[in-house]
Parts: structure tokens; sequence; C-alpha cells
């Protein structure tokens, strides 16, 4: 497979409702952040990571990718947000990888992020929700228990940042290692990656996002906490004793 300039990368679960709304948007907005970042030429692609869905979007996913060129999707079969990501972060073909979330599609993230990577000398960019300048705009339990996850990471892996999860960007090539080598799938596999990325020495900056999600979440947050709970202490326990780094 050829080579292209940014793969955006997307899991999606039980999206049936604003899929095709976004992907649209998504591909139409492409023009203009060519425009914005004065690269005509920019290729991309929209990568749809279809997990586990209960309702028609791996179907209608197949049908977009038929639609659209730029999109590709593929079907894990199992809900499993990190393991999807992951795929989509290996299969990816661009130089630049941006990790979406289908209820954002946040184009001026993608277009900071990318002027960001492409002309200075950080290797991953995270839109923190969390950080001075940012706007979360999700309801108060949401927003507590982003701090509260932050707040383990940084007890338990002496974690520095103040985001770890949702929209993220970063330079392809030098991040597989970093990909390939964590442990966790689900919910704290996005989370891995950043705290794997800073340990081992690459260049990660963070800038503030506004934060406005189209949609409730699709998996209850309550439903979540014993899955994070499970996977921060293996991923303490892998990083504090295993020998990893």
């Amino acid at each position: 497979m050829s080579e292209i300039d940014v793969s955006i990368v997307i899991p999606v679960y039980t999206e049936e409702g604003i899929l095709r709304e976004a992907v649209s948007e998504l591909v139409a907005g492409f023009s203009s952040l060519r425009a914005e970042l004065r690269s005509p030429e920019l290729s991309f692609e929209v990568i749809l990571a279809e997990n586990g869905s209960k309702d028609r979007t791996a179907e209608l996913a197949q049908h977009l990718a038929g639609e659209f060129p730029e999109v590709r999707t593929f079907s894990l079969g199992e809900p499993n947000y990190g393991k999807a990501l992951r795929r989509g972060i290996l299969d990816a073909r661009g130089t630049y990888v941006i990790c979406e979330e289908i209820d954002l599609c946040d184009r001026d993230f993608h277009r900071r992020a990318l002027e960001l990577l492409r002309h200075g000398d950080c290797d991953m960019v995270v839109g923190s929700k969390a950080m001075k300048g940012a706007m979360d705009e999700r309801p108060l339990f949401r927003r507590a228990a982003t701090r509260v996850i932050n707040s383990l990471l940084r007890v338990a892996l002496d974690f520095r940042g103040t985001d770890t999860h949702g929209l993220k960007a970063f330079k392809r090539a030098a991040m597989v290692p970093a990909v390939e080598a964590c442990v966790i799938d689900r919910d704290l596999f996005a989370s891995e990656l950043v705290i794997r990325a800073g340990r081992m020495g690459f260049h990660v900056l963070e800038i503030p996002i506004r934060l406005h999600e189209k949609r409730p979440p699709a998996i209850n947050l309550t439903k979540r906490v014993p899955h994070v709970m499970r996977g921060l202490a293996k991923l303490t326990y892998v990083i504090r004793f295993g020998g990893k780094p």
C-alpha cells in the first residue's frame, strides 16, 4: 500500500446514529484544512475501527468505505476500544496519525497538531481537556472522572501531564515501538500509549482543546470502572516491576 500524509483513526462502537454525518463532514472538511495548512496536496485516509457494535454501525461503515475513497474500515467482532485503536494505528499508512473520536472530529485540533508535528520538534501532540485554557463541556461527573484517573496515573506511574485519553496525533514511524510495547487494551490503551511515549524519551506536547460531545457516551461510565481499575493495576505492575520501559 502506498504511503499517504495523514491517517485519521476512529474507533466506533454502536454509532449508527451519527456515523454518516460525522464521516461526511470530516471528509468534506479536509479541503478547508488543506487551505489552512497551505498544503493543497496533503493526502489523507479515515480508518473506521469498528468494534462489537450492537446496531448497524459495521454495515454502515462498509457502505461509507465504498462511497468515499478516503475511508477504510475493519471490524473486530468484540467491544474493545483499545484493541481497535491499536490495530488502526498499525494498519495506518499515514506519515502522521490522528486518533479521533466520532463524536468530536475536531478540525481545529487537526490543524494545530499537524502544524506542530510538521514544523516543530515534537513527536506526539495530546489534546488536553484538563489543562489551563481547555474548555470541557461534558457533565460534571465525567469531568471529575478524568481528574481521578489522571491523579491515579500520576501516583502510580509518575505521569506528569494533564490528560491521556481522547485526541492525540503523532509521527507514526516514531511511535510504532511505543504502540507495540503496550500491554493494555480497552479504555487504558490510550493512556498507556501516552505514558510509554514519554518514558521512551519522545517529546510529548499537550495543547488545550474545547470538548463538546455530540451525544452521550456509548458505554456507561460506571460499567467501565472495573476494566479501568484492572488495567491500571496491570499497567503499574508491568512498568514498575516487569522490567519494561
